[in-house]
């Protein structure tokens, strides 16, 4: 098992925005509960479609690498081969005590851990949203070097003007459509499969238009 990694100096003011609001964050967001039945089934639906290794990338609190390692419904500890890695101390000291059966890492999106094509899928689940749009193609070279063959990125994000800065509740962050990331991912050699955008009902956690996509490693 690799060692936790240092994140680079440019996302550090990410990792103390995340630190400083990580107990918030697991109250409003931390949760499968919390989350659109939508996303949880289309979440399921790629995990169980998706062969190998997983790796959920910005894993947050856990919540949702637990999902893909089966916790929903699989008997506890038996489930898919799944890590998570996140910017935030907080995030993966907390996950690693709520989720002891599964592997944390602390680390950057730019130097993952795992070796080359050892991946079978990529959860960046609105992980990618604080990246600087100037940055976007290192985190997709980094997501592709690590996926096998065939292997597929799960991507959520928010949609708008692409490259758009907008006053995110933790740190500035980035809007993207299908159209503007398809080129960004085509050069890493990920090919835009499917994607979905709907706006938002009461009650969810945020008020932007949401969109997802599906991508697969050549």
């Amino acid at each position: 098992m690799s060692p936790d990694l240092r994140p680079p100096a440019g996302e550090d003011s990410v990792a103390r925005a995340y630190d400083a609001r990580a107990e918030e964050y697991r109250e409003v967001a931390g949760d499968l509960g919390l989350m659109d039945p939508r996303d949880r089934e289309l979440i399921r639906k790629w995990r169980d479609e998706t062969t190998g290794r997983l790796l959920d990338a910005g894993c947050g609190p856990g919540h949702w690498t637990a999902f893909l390692h089966g916790d929903d419904g699989a008997e506890f500890g038996t489930g898919r081969d799944v890590e998570g890695i996140d910017l935030s101390t907080a995030f993966i000291r907390g996950a690693r005590v709520q989720y002891p059966h599964l592997s944390f890492h602390h680390g950057s999106f730019r130097t993952l851990p795992q070796a080359s094509g050892t991946v079978g899928g990529v959860l960046a689940w609105y992980s990618v949203i604080h990246t600087p749009p100037a940055e976007l193609p290192d985190v997709f070279a980094e997501f592709a070097r690590v996926l096998a063959s065939g292997g597929g990125l799960l991507l959520g994000y928010f949609v708008g003007e692409p490259r758009a800065v907008f006053p995110h509740a933790v740190a500035p962050a980035f809007f993207w459509t299908a159209e503007a990331l398809s080129p960004l991912l085509a050069a890493a050699g990920l090919e835009l499969q499917w994607s979905e955008t709907r706006e938002r009902e009461p009650g969810e956690i945020s008020s932007r238009p949401h969109g997802a996509l599906r991508a697969l490693r050549s």
